[in-house]
């Protein structure tokens, strides 16, 4: 995710050792060189010096490399795919660096589709976006699973008519409030709330197998994690990072308080098994919560947003958890809130948090304390956050900014689904709450959404 203090200490080294001899003579091939460890706004300030400084660095082959260094090999080559001949990848990096909308349809369902319901999961498995449990009118907790083919590709529109497909599983139980992460072309479902109000701290295993013809299914089977895990709980966050662990926070426990702790899935054995540790435990630490979400934001780095905490208030801060020591450590991410007046989210739980290309976390929706619906969006700029964590205050009003909808934007929502195709420029988001003034664990009074929408980011490349 950008760079980090020893690509910032190599630069540093490097540029000492060329000052020391006239930069006539460096080679095209050793500035190039130097440039690459820089941060883009770094890279601008050097073109802006001289008139042979600028040309260094307007190089195409330059920025097509800080986009990939910057967002992911897999993610600039998707972008390549949609890139229009001619288009300076320099131009590329400024459209995603500077996103200020996203174009949104609701997509048409062909045939049967799964019932309108809340705090459910949805993933994006090898082409297929896999549904699983929830809450639903009546107060019922389902455990059906449907699956819908998409593709693999960002924003895939071979089809304007999409599918479902119930499978026929029988396990895991119905619950909600669980979470699902992916791991490779698998899921690794942990926790949530049955029909009986019982908190649950099993954890599964979901192994895609697809077949031909766009037809697949899921073989789960309960994970053996051996004697220690996790106390129950539901409505937890909980993220997947890079494909080795799985990390909880927080979630309502056995006796409905708000948790606050922080636990490890160890997944270095392949999936035949794991093992649960409790890290994250020294001071400071985020407030107990629930609702709030955990984003994986690349390397060993996750990001922690809003919630409903123990007294009922509904948060909007911002903490890192790094699980690269020994000891993981949580880091609040304080800021004055004068400097990024009219340019931060308001408080929400229920929201969604998804990481997208160009290194931006898309928060969407959520309730607040009034358990008033949002229908708005926001990006949470990556670079500008690290740069803030690392000590500079020069990039804090860059950190959130709200995005302008085009197209049939989805309604106020909160509990949905949400997750991201592999380019990581198209989101799809399914049901949640759409009105009603109570908790979702309550089973009257509300509407449960059954909509499937597809968000984009609008890049004109």
């Amino acid at each position: 995710m950008g760079w980090g203090k020893n690509r910032s200490e190599e630069a540093a080294r490097r540029v000492m050792e060329a000052a020391a001899a006239p930069v006539a003579r460096l080679g095209y091939d050793q500035v190039l060189s130097i440039l690459y460890l820089l941060p883009a706004e770094s890279v601008l300030s050097f073109a802006a010096a001289c008139r042979a400084f600028h040309a260094w660095a307007s190089s195409d082959a330059l920025w097509e490399a800080l986009c990939r260094r910057d967002w992911g090999a897999r993610a600039a080559a998707a972008l390549a795919e949609r890139r229009r001949r001619g288009v300076p990848w320099r131009r590329i990096y400024a459209e995603v660096a500077l996103l200020g909308a996203l174009s949104a349809r609701r997509i048409p369902v062909k045939g049967a589709s799964p019932r309108p319901r809340a705090s459910h999961s949805l993933n994006l498995v090898a082409g297929w976006l896999v549904l699983f449990g929830g809450g639903c009118e009546g107060g019922r907790h389902l455990d059906d699973t449907w699956v819908a083919y998409v593709g693999n590709g960002a924003g895939n529109r071979s089809s304007n008519v999409f599918s479902w497909q119930q499978l026929e599983t029988g396990t895991p139980s119905g619950r909600f409030g669980h979470s699902c992460s992916l791991v490779g072309d698998s899921i690794v479902l942990f926790g949530g709330i049955n029909d009986q109000g019982q908190r649950l701290n099993d954890t599964w295993i979901g192994q895609i197998i697809c077949q031909e013809s766009h037809r697949m299914r899921i073989s789960w089977r309960l994970l053996e994690v051996g004697p220690h895990a996790p106390p129950p709980r539901g409505a937890h966050a909980a993220c997947c990072v890079d494909d080795k662990f799985i990390v909880i926070h927080g979630g309502i426990g056995l006796s409905g308080s708000r948790l606050g702790d922080t636990w490890l899935l160890d997944l270095s054995n392949g999936l035949r098994s794991g093992s649960w540790h409790q890290i994250g435990d020294t001071e400071p630490l985020p407030l107990s919560r629930s609702g709030h979400t955990l984003t994986w934001i690349g390397g060993s780095r996750m990001v922690l947003f809003g919630g409903r905490g123990s007294e009922f208030d509904v948060l909007n801060d911002v903490w890192l958890l790094d699980i690269s020591e020994r000891y993981p450590k949580w880091k609040e991410l304080k800021y004055d809130l004068s400097s990024v007046l009219g340019e931060m989210p308001f408080p929400r739980v229920g929201h969604s948090a998804t990481l997208v290309f160009g290194g931006k976390i898309l928060v969407y929706g959520g309730e607040d304390s009034q358990r008033r619906r949002k229908d708005d969006f926001w990006i949470l700029d990556l670079p500008a956050l690290l740069q803030f964590e690392s000590g500079s205050k020069k990039m804090t009003k860059r950190m959130w900014k709200k995005l302008r909808i085009d197209g049939q934007c989805p309604n106020y929502r909160s509990f949905h689904g949400a997750c991201v195709d592999t380019s990581g420029c198209c989101v799809y988001i399914f049901g949640g709450m759409a009105d009603g003034l109570v908790h979702p664990a309550e089973a009257w009074g509300m509407r449960f959404d059954g909509q499937l929408y597809q968000v984009e980011l609008v890049l004109h490349l």
